[in-house]
């Protein structure tokens, strides 16, 4: 168990649309007879919240969404006893949140000024100024500095006087021009008609397409080229995440403020999103900067035990890091990132080595964890890569050559794949593949059915993806019109309830939820577990509780298994998932 008021049960995790329109929708599933009894906790991921992009994770205002979300549905799910996971986006705000707003409004007059991170001010004395009005940090920070895009982490804000500031910006981000209109530019003098239809005509042709303005030629206009493109970029908008300044006082407010409010919506347990990136300092890697990083980790858990919350550090980076051991340590559950990968290669390989070694870390380790098959991002494989540190390479949970072969199979099997890049735009790293669990699997249900008894078995919280519970499918199309960010989509069809109604009378659905019930309601769970001295090509996992005991048996050649109870009052054979 992770805290004592959390409940050592099985996890559902869904957008608030996720199935259905709203959710209310996905309420009346959980209420389902055929769902009773499975689902301790709800991970709810934060299109609950006010938001305008990358899914909800570019957030305007902590407060309900009451397109999607009411009072009503978090009444409910107090009254089903469902224990609520909510995420906390550490790193940034949207741009279109009320601080960020007012410094468009009032530039260097606005009392949130200070709450993102002023570029130039950040790395002044560390770099040289470039002709476009940014300082490009020294070589020696650029090699270290950690990127998540091929640009530098820059968006150029305009203040109402007219001036750009660079603005620190890691992940998202998008300017939009409005085109425009006679109004914006018939009040210049001595600007005929027919002027104003040329400049009109050329300006919105380029916008249009999207393409740079600054050097139109406008022929006998040309003198008013320099307003009219001071008025278009007057009417500019923005999308993106802006990452906060944590060395301000009003920053800490709002996570104060914030907190407070999750845990009045009902949240119990709080995912900081992207918290490695908060920490910046010149000359570090900024992604889990040390000592900073404890500091500030520190100083949220104070705020977060008043209100009596369980903060959940998300972190990807490479297992030779071992920062999910120094999270562990530090007395924070953590995400296990590494078992998807590992259930990937565990049941193509038919081997069980890499899976038994992880497993007995978090024993030996006492790891507290949170586990998946798939979620709303997508599978990692950084994370089981190894590191090269100062003293030596330490090794990942797979070889490099393990891990390359589980994103080509998953690539052979339609999924998408998403890379890191240094400042020279170059890729240094792959990051995840994205592909429901399922045709990560090549959608062979007996595997799924595996998968998910493996999961089930795991220590730690199970957390269950709504799409790969009804054995959802690639989505090609959602992730072809998502763009160049669209490979997350591929995971993230919204199921109407003809599609709950059709997988509800699925026998791979079926299975999964009957084992599910098991893991959500047997106290074996609650014990230890014991592993099993197997050939290399099988796995067994043992849950004991006093009189209580659970077992799976399985081979991972073949997929076939069995899952077992036996208590005071005799033993029986629970499942025997064996192929036809």
């Amino acid at each position: 168990m992770l805290e004592k008021s959390l409940p050592n049960g099985v996890m559902f995790n869904a957008y608030p649309d996720s199935i259905g329109f709203k959710l209310s929708d996905t309420i009346t599933l959980l209420q389902n007879p055929e769902l009773r009894d499975v689902f301790s906790l709800f991970y709810i991921l934060p299109t609950f919240f006010q938001s305008d992009l990358d899914r909800g994770f570019s957030i305007n205002r902590y407060e309900l969404n009451d397109e999607l979300v009411s009072e009503q549905d978090l009444q409910t799910l107090k009254e089903m006893n469902i224990v609520l996971k909510f995420d906390l986006v550490l790193n940034h705000l949207s741009v279109r949140s009320p601080q960020f707003l007012d410094i468009l409004e009032k530039g260097f007059h606005s009392d949130y000024r200070d709450f993102f991170i002023d570029w130039n001010r950040f790395w002044e004395g560390e770099g040289e100024m470039g002709e476009d009005g940014c300082i490009l940090p020294n070589e020696a920070h650029l090699n270290k500095l950690f990127m998540r895009k091929p640009e530098l982490p820059i968006l150029m804000v305009r203040f109402p006087d007219g001036s750009e500031r660079p603005y620190w910006n890691t992940f998202y981000q998008q300017i939009h021009y409005r085109t425009l209109e006679a109004d914006d530019i018939n009040h210049f003098r001595m600007l005929p008609p027919e002027g104003i239809q040329t400049i009109l005509a050329k300006f919105n042709a380029r916008i249009s397409a999207g393409k740079d303005f600054h050097d139109i030629d406008l022929g006998p206009y040309q003198d008013y080229l320099e307003q009219v493109v001071s008025i278009v970029e007057s009417k500019r908008r923005y999308l993106g995440q802006m990452d906060l300044n944590a060395k301000s006082e009003v920053v800490w407010e709002f996570y104060e403020e914030t907190l407070k409010r999750l845990a009045d919506f009902g949240g119990k347990l709080i995912r900081l999103d992207a918290f490695a990136y908060l920490h910046k300092k010149p000359g570090l890697t900024n992604f889990f900067n040390v000592p900073g990083t404890w500091e500030y980790l520190d100083r949220l858990n104070t705020i977060a035990q008043a209100e009596q919350l369980t903060l959940l550090p998300e972190i990807h980076a490479q297992y030779g890091k071992h920062l999910h051991s120094a999270v562990a340590e530090a007395g924070y559950p953590i995400y296990d990132f590494f078992l998807p990968g590992l259930l990937l290669d565990a049941l193509d390989q038919g081997r069980n080595a890499y899976l038994l070694r992880w497993i007995d870390e978090i024993q030996t380790q006492g790891i507290r964890t949170i586990n998946m098959l798939g979620c709303h991002d997508g599978i990692p494989v950084l994370d089981l890569d190894g590191f090269e540190t100062d003293s030596g390479y330490r090794a990942g949970l797979l070889e490099k050559a393990d891990i390359e072969a589980i994103i080509e199979r998953v690539l052979e099997r339609g999924g998408r794949v998403k890379n890191l890049f240094g400042p020279d735009g170059k890729k240094i790293a792959y990051y995840q593949v994205n592909a429901t669990y399922f045709s990560a699997l090549g959608e062979d249900e007996q595997k799924l059915r595996l998968a998910r008894a493996i999961q089930l078995f795991m220590p730690g919280i199970p957390q269950v993806w709504y799409l790969d519970l009804f054995a959802g499918k690639n989505d090609y199309a959602a992730a072809d019109r998502g763009g160049p960010a669209g490979h997350k989509e591929i995971n993230r069809t919204t199921l109407t309830s003809e599609m709950v109604a059709t997988g509800l009378q699925s026998a791979v659905v079926l299975d999964q939820l009957e084992m599910m019930r098991h893991r959500n309601t047997a106290t074996a769970f609650d014990g230890s577990l014991i592993i099993g001295d197997t050939p290399s090509d099988e796995l067994e996992m043992i849950w004991t509780n006093d009189n209580d005991t659970t077992t799976l048996k399985a081979s991972l050649n073949t997929h076939e298994f069995t899952i077992s109870h036996s208590s005071a009052d005799g033993g029986f054979q629970l499942y025997d998932y064996t192929k036809p």
